[in-house]
């Protein structure tokens, strides 16, 4: 007999790998039209919060390493969405800006957030419970980026 604790359905880690992969999922029929990527929209949305941002910032807002966001922003820059430049101050880092393409992007998107947000929206998922779930989230993501805090 299997123990509780190694049964797929008792573990936490199978819940949010699979919400997340459906959720990305979600993404991609809406951002295909546009030519883009779940990873790439996310920093579209960085960018668009903050336009001219160094490459170590994106990456650290995202939860992701340099060498992981770089092949994004390559791919990116080829499409026209966004420059990179060395930076003025210090010639090594890379200052990553929207291209008026990459800013028009905004508007063309403005509909996803609402799609897919209704694609979730069910009895305990809903608008009046969406703040205590992005906060049972970004506890856990807190802790998981920094186990040694309590």
């Amino acid at each position: 007999m299997i123990k509780e604790e190694f049964k797929l359905d008792n573990q936490l880690c199978f819940r949010l790998y699979t919400a997340s992969r459906l959720l990305t999922q979600a993404y991609n029929p809406l951002l295909a039209e546009y030519g883009l990527t779940y990873p790439q929209y996310l920093v579209l949305l960085v960018l668009w919060e903050n336009d001219a941002q160094p490459v170590n910032d994106i990456a650290k807002r995202l939860f992701l390493e340099t060498n992981t966001v770089t092949p994004l922003l390559q791919r990116m820059e080829k499409e026209g969405v966004l420059v990179r430049r060395k930076g003025e101050a210090d010639g090594r880092q890379t200052i990553v800006s929207l291209t008026r393409k990459g800013r028009e992007l905004q508007t063309k998107l403005a509909d996803v957030p609402f799609a897919v947000g209704n694609a979730v929206v069910c009895d305990s998922v809903n608008p009046a419970t969406a703040p205590d779930l992005f906060r049972m989230l970004d506890d856990i993501i807190a802790k998981l980026n920094n186990p040694q805090t309590t």
